[in-house]
């Protein structure tokens, strides 16, 4: 018979009758035949899908609404699963042509209920033979004592789903069983329905009510389309491989899963048929889910791990992200001597000078000059970076992580997958080296959504986690996984809770729009949380305290309400490549012992600052792009000992960095970080636990041993421009150094000191180019200014009102004075070189007392009628000796230019004078200073205007 005989549709009515079983002998006809048996795809398998009594709808429960992407291949996957209990007998390796000589299991039904062959479950299984079935008619069956299932046997419910129930506690003896479209309730005696501790179970279509599963190894279990509620929930212990598939489980008074111990190591006939189940599962690398933009309000800007379109250009530019920004006159370096100067300032460009002395080939102008592909370098572009890195796929985590690879591929313990965990305490409970892997989950309304505690190892891929009313994931006492594309969101506290030793692999997740962290990591944990997106949450998206020591790499972690990552309470961790954006507080806090490495980070368009080093804070600051930020670039408060080495710190609306000190606000006044952590500890027994934090942390001692003591306050090798006021900004009590720093292009002055009771050293630095004066000195600071460049800047080269000593520095076209002193200051000016646009090269103003020996000063512009090196009548307490006035001869033209050599211009390639190099490798491409220690123990910060809230 040809299919073309009749129309296709007239088929597809005609076959529309046909059972299930000659729908597949159809199918053998031909490739016409075959093609349109597969046709009916939505129509007859379909209903013959729906109909069947056994199963639900596949994507039930978490999903019932969504369709699968094959109704015939649903129900061909639902049949190869209800026969695995059936499996079991022994393979037949001799020959092929055995099998057609292989005894069919004669199988026979017994029915139960009124009016059949027994009335009583116990009755039919006395009687029952291998394999047969047992179908219970509508009704409550109860039995008063334990019943034991001693043969194979296939219990089934007849009628729709709650007809049958069972009142009875079944142990099973028997190498497999199956029950189907029962509802099992506890018996007086027990809270358990079931238990195994030797073979195979297998449930279809049940329901727990009240009651409990226990499934002992070498014991296995498979339950598919069940559902769990009243306080039900399902005990595993020890078992080597257990599959719950499409398991809905509600109302539980504890976790609805427990699964306890290591695997067992004997294992049954059925586990290698759970493998091959487990492994029809779409492939762990194969979702592309997670990689999408954040849904909802967020969505848009998704697109700001690289910045595109007008949207940028808005954004970029230093007009625009700084609208608003007004510079004060007090963030400026104007003073009486330049203001007396202002209308030659601005007549005389000093760029069109034929008389300067060219100074663009010091030891760091390499950062300035166009690269070999015609690019400026971030020191020099008045743009800020408009890309930064994609995190990686969670193939590429797997491709480049062994361990990752090998948690992704493991099928052991519990196997959970497309199940729906609703409005209860807990969700999955894995402890004393228990295993389990949950795929395509729903957690939703718990108290959490899984606990992994004492050595347990959990595997958690593409599930979803929300609005539990504590953490979504708790991790502890040494737990370990992977937990890889999941969405975990709306939570009550945080994401991923990481603490006493847990050590998880978390990659590629979304965790967001949380009312506390994202992932917090205290007590010891430690952790990899690697190219995650981590979002819109109310606190910190990545907080790290209480001796927490994280590898946080290649994170997006974007638009949260409070820092993007708070590091804490003698907090620790790598953090590294990760761009943070978009925050509401800083980019990176830092405080009360805190002391990560942070590196190669993008920490930029926040709404705050960008770094934070707070009171006690700690760490190392290097290579960075932090730029665009509303507040300052990095700000460093109190008694903080960072270092800041080969950062790019541009484009932000105030200070590039800012270091302050004052006392802090009373503890009721402060908020932020500090606040979070204190609500933290208030919620650490939430879940019963005691914690011994004296036992939990390191000691200083080990904490110390672990890395290099740090007793300096160090900026080193950045690059500071750009930024819409002073490019470095000092008001502190504590000593502080400054080496080797470009400091160019900035709005305000390049440097300001307008506090330091204590050396502040700046030493090897290049300042150009900034919009107001190149280093400013206010009264009662102690500074050493030695071999720096400072040039082309706006207002004086130098303006000193302190005391301590400029020595050997290059101070050369500076449209104002090249050096002023002023007030009262007890200075000496030792070897340096001035050439001033206009005006003085060095001016000694007022009562000031120290010595000018050994300077050699140029002449500028040849219109310039200032005294070159001009000191108050009356000043006797400062002594001029040895220094060198070098004016133009307008009656030579054979004149050699002037030029700086012996030695050329500073900052020079190797350390100046007196200092030893530095062994740290800088990025800035010259050798460096040695680091000289500071302490910084007490005083006290100036709050960030945006930022002392933390």
């Amino acid at each position: 018979m040809e299919v073309g005989s009749l129309p296709v549709e007239l088929w597809r009515v005609i076959l529309a009758y046909l059972p299930l079983r000659d729908l597949g002998r159809c199918c053998q006809v031909c490739r016409a035949w075959r093609e349109l048996i597969l046709s009916l795809d939505n129509t007859r398998w379909r209903q013959l899908c729906l109909g069947c009594p056994e199963c639900r709808h596949p994507n039930w429960p978490s999903q019932p609404h969504l369709e699968p992407p094959s109704w015939r291949e649903a129900l061909k996957q639902h049949a190869l699963a209800t026969r695995t209990w059936t499996q079991n007998g022994p393979e037949l390796q001799s020959s092929a042509c055995l099998l057609f000589f292989r005894r069919r299991k004669d199988r026979r039904v017994w029915h139960v209920g009124p009016g059949c062959e027994f009335e009583t479950l116990r009755g039919a299984l006395g009687v029952v033979g291998p394999y047969d079935r047992v179908v219970l008619h509508p009704g409550v069956y109860e039995e008063q004592a334990e019943v034991a299932l001693k043969v194979p046997v296939e219990l089934v419910g007849l009628g729709r789903l709650g007809e049958v129930a069972l009142l009875v506690c079944m142990e099973q003896q028997c190498p497999t069983a199956r029950l189907c479209n029962l509802v099992f309730m506890p018996p007086w005696f027990s809270t358990v329905v079931y238990k195994t501790s030797w073979g195979h179970v297998q449930l279809d279509n049940c329901n727990f009510e009240g009651a409990q599963l226990q499934v002992r190894g070498p014991a296995t279990c498979q339950a598919r389309f069940c559902s769990f509620s009243q306080g039900s929930s399902a005990h595993l212990l020890g078992v080597v491989l257990s599959l719950l598939d499409s398991c809905d489980f509600s109302g539980s008074d504890t976790a609805s899963v427990t699964v306890e111990g290591p695997p067992v190591s004997e294992r049954n006939w059925a586990c290698k048929h759970l493998a091959a189940l487990a492994r029809t599962f779409p492939s762990c690398g194969a979702s592309g889910s997670n990689r999408s933009p954040p849904t909802g309000h967020v969505a848009g800007s998704t697109g700001g791990h690289q910045p595109s379109g007008a949207n940028v250009k808005k954004e970029t530019g230093v007009d625009a992200v700084c609208q608003g920004t007004v510079i004060e006159d007090c963030w400026g370096d104007r003073s009486e001597g330049e203001e007396e100067d202002g209308g030659g300032i601005n007549t005389i460009n000093p760029c069109t000078l034929d008389y300067k002395i060219p100074c663009d080939h010091h030891g760091l102008s390499h950062l300035l000059k166009p690269q070999p592909d015609g690019s400026l370098p971030p020191a020099s572009s008045p743009d800020p970076p408009s890309v930064t890195p994609e995190p990686l796929t969670f193939q590429q985590e797997l491709d480049r992580d062994p361990e990752a690879q090998m948690l992704a591929a493991s099928t052991h313990g519990c196997i959970l997958r497309r199940c729906l965990f609703r409005e209860g305490k807990g969700g999955v409970h894995l402890s004393n080296y228990g295993q389990a892997r949950l795929e395509g989950n729903v957690f939703r309304g718990l108290n959490y959504a899984v606990r992994c505690i004492q050595n347990s190892t959990i595997v958690m891929l593409r599930n979803e986690v929300c609005e539990c009313r504590a953490s979504g994931v708790f991790l502890r006492l040494s737990a370990q996984g992977l937990i890889a594309e999941n969405d975990i969101h709306s939570n009550g506290e945080a994401g991923l809770d990481i603490r006493k030793g847990a050590n998880p692999i978390i990659v590629c997740n979304k965790i967001h729009s949380g009312l506390r962290s994202g992932v917090v990591v205290l007590g010891n944990g430690k952790g990899s949380i690697r190219s995650n997106q981590i979002y819109n949450n109310k606190e910190a998206g990545v907080y790290i305290l209480f001796s927490g020591n994280p590898v946080v790499s290649g994170n997006h972690i974007f638009q949260g309400q409070a820092a993007g990552i708070a590091i804490n309470e003698n907090g620790r961790g790598m953090i590294s490549e990760n761009v943070i954006r978009e925050n509401q507080w800083g980019g990176v806090d830092i405080r009360r012992g805190g002391d990560p490495i942070l590196r190669n980070n993008y920490i930029c368009y926040g709404y705050s600052d960008g770094v934070v080093v707070g009171e006690r804070g700690r760490g190392l600051i290097e290579g960075n792009h932090v730029y665009c930020n509303k507040g300052c670039g990095v700000w460093v408060m109190s008694s903080s000992l960072p270092q800041l080495l080969g950062n790019y710190i541009t484009h932000n609306c105030m200070y590039g960095l800012a270091v302050f000190c004052r006392k802090d606000p009373g503890s009721g006044e402060r908020r932020g970080v500090d606040g979070e952590g204190r609500e933290g500890q208030e919620n650490l027994n939430e879940e019963g636990e005691l914690f011994a934090w004296e036992s939990d942390l390191d000691s200083e001692d080990e904490r110390h041993s672990a890395r290099r003591s740090i007793s300096v306050a160090l900026v080193e090798s950045n690059c500071m421009n750009y930024n819409g006021a002073v490019g470095l900004y000092v008001k502190s009590s504590e000593p502080l150094n400054v080496f080797s720093n470009l400091v160019n292009s900035n709005r305000g002055t390049g440097i300001t000191v307008l506090q330091s009771s204590q050396l502040t050293r700046l030493v090897t630095n290049c300042i150009v180019d900034n919009g107001r004066g190149g280093v400013t000195v206010e009264k009662d600071c102690r500074v050493e200014l030695r071999g720096n460049g400072i040039y082309k800047n706006g207002g004086h080269g130098v303006s000193f009102g302190g005391n301590g000593q400029i020595v050997e520095n290059d101070v050369v076209g500076n449209c104002g004075y090249g050096i002023q002193v002023s007030g009262s200051a007890d200075i000496k000016i030792l070897r340096n070189r001035v050439q001033p646009a206009q005006g003085c090269g060095i001016a000694v103003l007022g009562p000031v007392k120290g010595v000018v020996h050994d300077n050699l000063l140029f002449q500028g512009h040849p219109g310039n009628k200032k005294s070159l090196l001009h000191m108050d009548p009356g000043n006797e307490s400062c002594a001029l000796r040895n220094n060198s006035v070098l004016r133009h001869n307008n009656s030579s033209t054979t004149a050699p230019p002037w030029v700086l050599e012996n030695p050329p211009p500073r900052p020079l390639a190797s350390s100046p004078s007196g200092l030893s190099s530095s062994q740290y490798p800088s990025r800035l491409g010259i050798s460096m200073t040695t680091r000289i220690s500071a302490t910084v123990e007490s005083g006290c910060h100036s709050g960030s205007m945006f930022c002392s809230i933390l």
